[in-house]
């Protein structure tokens, strides 16, 4: 049973939901919030969708306190999800956040409510996370280690951290690239680029999501997350239903979960694994492919824009 207070988020996919709704109830927490934002009305038979959605989440066959925020009209990613979150601590200090793609091991919720106790008057920590991408590849001798990256397919966090997210990212603009190459990325330019890029993107609202503002919010913070030494959760939402995650050959999709063993063993430093988050950097946002086809796009550009400047020259002296 998990100590923690979870924040269940669900939509129009009644398959996944199920499944992830069936860890929930062996977890057996004592209160648990399911959030759902509304159909869209130009998708026939969405409505009916969510209707069955929400009726596999509020299924709780054990005792437990529910409490629900089912919206009537679609919000899309970044007000649905974003104002969820804000709703559930409102209500609590902590907790457990899952979405309805997001498939934990037993051990999440174990690990979840150990580190939400040791961690909760910690303000460098910022986040936990379930998500292990690196686990095949290193693994720390501790049961966890520190990241700078906020994974969210099933993690965790407290009011006081969530206070500080804003999903309109006032503070980018004056911020920007500078902040980026001096205070985050300091030793590494692309990553400082792409994380910019994207950054802009959402500030400009070309992207529709919550997730990238509570990552400029743990850059701007300086926080810190915790990531297990084995991957607790599989995302089993990929395909063409998705909002996002679309691509089912994604090498992030369906990763397979394993177990920690206990009681925790900690680390004895609260500093960054710097070799496991440049591993991130080019597998898991894969910065080094991104660049390529930037520097690429951008030569052609430089040729295309030298090669009118020659012209025009020529057609002037004439």
């Amino acid at each position: 049973m998990t100590r923690s207070p979870i924040l269940f988020l669900i939509f129009n996919r009644p398959d996944t939901t199920a499944r992830v709704f069936d860890s929930i109830r062996k977890a057996k927490p004592s209160r648990l919030y399911i959030a759902a934002d509304g159909p869209r009305d130009e998708r026939a038979g969405e409505a009916d969708l969510c209707e069955k959605t929400r009726g596999i989440a509020q299924a709780v066959d054990w005792p437990c306190e529910v409490k629900t925020l089912l919206r009537h009209k679609n919000l899309g990613c970044k007000k649905a999800v974003s104002g969820a979150i804000d709703w559930f601590f409102e209500n609590e200090l902590e907790g457990i956040i899952l979405e309805d793609d997001c498939l934990p091991a037993p051990d999440f919720f174990r690990f979840c409510d150990a580190l939400l106790e040791k961690y909760r008057d910690e303000p460098e920590v910022g986040s936990i996370t379930g998500d292990n991408f690196i686990s095949s590849t290193w693994t720390p001798e501790e049961s966890y280690y520190f990241s700078k990256f906020s994974h969210i397919w099933g993690w965790a966090t407290w009011r006081r951290a969530w206070k500080e997210y804003d999903v309109s990212m006032t503070d980018w603009p004056k911020l920007g690239l500078p902040f980026l190459q001096t205070q985050v990325f300091e030793d590494n330019r692309k990553a400082a680029k792409y994380w910019s890029m994207v950054f802009d993107k959402v500030y400009l609202g070309d992207i529709d999501t919550w997730d990238y503002q509570w990552a400029f919010t743990c850059f701007k913070n300086n926080w810190l997350s915790c990531i297990p030494k084995s991957n607790l959760v599989t995302n089993i939402g990929f395909g063409p239903n998705a909002t996002h995650t679309t691509s089912a050959e994604s090498k992030l999709a369906n990763v397979s979960t394993g177990i920690l063993d206990w009681p925790i063993k900690h680390p004895q430093e609260t500093i960054i694994a710097t070799k496991a988050d440049e591993w991130s950097l080019n597998h898991v946002f894969e910065i080094q492919m991104h660049f390529l086809t930037i520097e690429r796009l951008w030569a052609s550009f430089k040729y295309r824009i030298s090669l009118f400047l020659k012209l025009l020259s020529r057609h002037n002296r004439h």
